[in-house]
């Protein structure tokens, strides 16, 4: 994986423990703030992605499915 491909991977892991954060969400305001800014992360890293970026994780990224884009890049670490 690139360096922006493997920060990428750390940002959409980043999102689940958000998403997954119990704790985070006891207060909503704060964890829409910390979503939102993850969720910008994430889309400077796309935006910075090595081109061509293959044609399965643009599909994800285009469409959000993060989770997938994450199990497309582990898999690519293997």
């Amino acid at each position: 994986m690139t360096k922006t491909e493997t920060e990428l991977a750390g940002a959409l892991r980043e999102r689940l423990k958000i998403i997954s954060d119990e704790e985070s969400r006891r207060d909503p305001e704060q964890h829409v703030k910390r979503l939102q800014e993850i969720s910008d992360r994430i889309e400077t890293l796309v935006a910075t992605l090595p081109q061509p970026i293959p044609p399965r994780l643009a599909h994800f990224l285009d469409r959000r499915s993060y989770d997938k884009a994450l199990e497309f890049l582990e898999d690519r670490r293997h």
